[in-house]
């Protein structure tokens, strides 16, 4: 199975509950890139990595092993499962790597299984595991609201052509929000619908970047979690000078990043560009789309 990146297309923190979780308001656009998750039944839950990568657990704190024992537990299955992982997207930048590959195998054992987890069940599941979780479980297009749990899917999205570039640096979601919380920003209003803006705006265009305005983009974008975010990783300022210098028409912060995206009028475009930005290691790029559903 492919367990797709996503970037968040515009993320506003709208509250802070009482247990110290973050409400959002951001629009989730799944990507043609991710990583390839393949299970097959066994006597116990394992874990392969196809490749060891840095950051990435190959035991039991993986998020994908966790996902596994959930629905075990929840299903009341006596097997296991064997999970080859082979991880192309960086951990711990923003892209919902973890999180997709632990939808992946909710998905892939409710197909195994079918009708040992309840579909309700199985979303209670996926939040439980992370707040991008229950978003995975079907990736498509949509405005995800609260604490991950308010999915309304966008029909009709338009494709977006993406150069995603990482700096090499993991950041980790939790020191994000706490530096975040110490810098004392305002809440994002949750009835300005600032995320929805994009939708409109590009439904008018015709899905053509070059038809709106690069400052309204721009405000589209905004990620309320990026000034902390360049604190602690500040090689993010000059990776989105690097992008915007090489031509993307607008560039945003995925998530608590650090991964950053351009955008582009076309694929081949965002091809070029990477190829003349000379975006060497240790900065990850690739060259992506958005896509309308798994």
């Amino acid at each position: 199975m492919l367990a797709p990146a996503k970037i968040n297309l515009g993320l506003r923190i709208t509250g802070v509950r009482a247990d110290g979780y973050h409400e959002l308001d951001s629009i989730f656009l799944p990507l043609d890139v991710g990583d390839d998750v393949e299970l097959v039944e066994a006597d116990e839950i394992r874990l392969e990595l196809a490749e060891p990568v840095e950051g990435v657990p190959p035991d039991t704190r993986n998020l994908a092993v966790r996902a596994a024992e959930a629905f075990r537990h929840e299903a009341g299955l006596s097997t296991g499962v064997h999970i080859r992982l082979t991880k192309r997207v960086p951990a711990a930048a923003g892209l919902g790597g973890g999180s997709s590959d632990a939808a992946a195998v909710l998905r892939g054992l409710d197909a195994l299984h079918p009708g040992a987890v309840a579909p309700e069940r199985l979303r209670s599941l996926a939040l439980g595991l992370g707040a991008d979780v229950p978003w995975f479980l079907d990736p498509r297009p949509a405005r995800v609201r609260g604490v991950g749990e308010r999915i309304e899917s966008l029909e009709g999205f338009p494709g977006l052509a993406l150069l995603l570039a990482n700096p090499g640096i993991p950041l980790a979601t939790a020191e994000v929000y706490r530096a975040t919380d110490a810098l004392g920003h305002a809440l994002t209003s949750p009835d300005a619908g600032s995320t929805l803006r994009p939708l409109a705006a590009l439904r008018e265009a015709g899905g053509r970047l070059e038809r709106v305005d690069p400052g309204e983009i721009a405000r589209w974008v905004a990620n309320d979690l990026e000034a902390a975010a360049t604190r602690l990783c500040p090689p993010i300022a000059r990776l989105r000078a690097r992008l915007l210098e090489a031509g993307a028409r607008v560039v945003g912060l995925s998530g608590s990043g650090p991964t950053l995206y351009g955008l582009f009028p076309d694929r081949a475009a965002a091809a070029r560009t990477a190829e003349a930005a000379g975006l060497e290691a240790p900065i990850w790029f690739r060259v992506a789309e958005t896509r309308a559903a798994l």
